[in-house]
């Protein structure tokens, strides 16, 4: 399922890819497709908007 955050660095967008077989309440870390610079994401399924809601904090 495609989804975005916004990166804790720089503040850009990016879309990323979150692997619905991992469970409602997922961590990981990506880089920002801008600034490269790690993102820890804490990924929830929002289940009143039916999509998954990314907040971002930098490594």
């Amino acid at each position: 399922m495609t989804s975005g955050f916004q990166c804790a660095g720089c503040g850009e967008w990016n879309e990323t890819v979150v692997d619905i077989s991992a469970g409602m309440r997922q961590s990981y870390v990506e880089d920002c497709q801008v600034c490269c610079k790690p993102n820890i994401l804490e990924v929830t399924w929002d289940m009143s908007a039916g999509e998954y809601t990314i907040r971002a904090e930098l490594e």
